[in-house]
């Protein structure tokens, strides 16, 4: 487990490496991050409005 945990991290130390010193790797995280975002977004609109229309046809 030792080794797993300390390939992990040493992995994420060299992607973060990696990703700070190329632009078009920073950019490629930056429109994941925001993409990953508008369908958090959506998803959570999503849910709102089932939750909403349950509420009012319950009433």
């Amino acid at each position: 487990m030792e080794k797993f945990t300390a390939g992990l991290l040493i992995g994420m130390v060299g992607g973060a490496v990696l990703v700070a010193n190329n632009y078009k790797a920073r950019q490629l995280v930056r429109k994941s991050q925001s993409d990953l975002c508008e369908k958090f977004e959506d998803m959570l609109e999503e849910k709102l409005a089932d939750k909403q229309q349950s509420q009012e046809s319950e009433s």
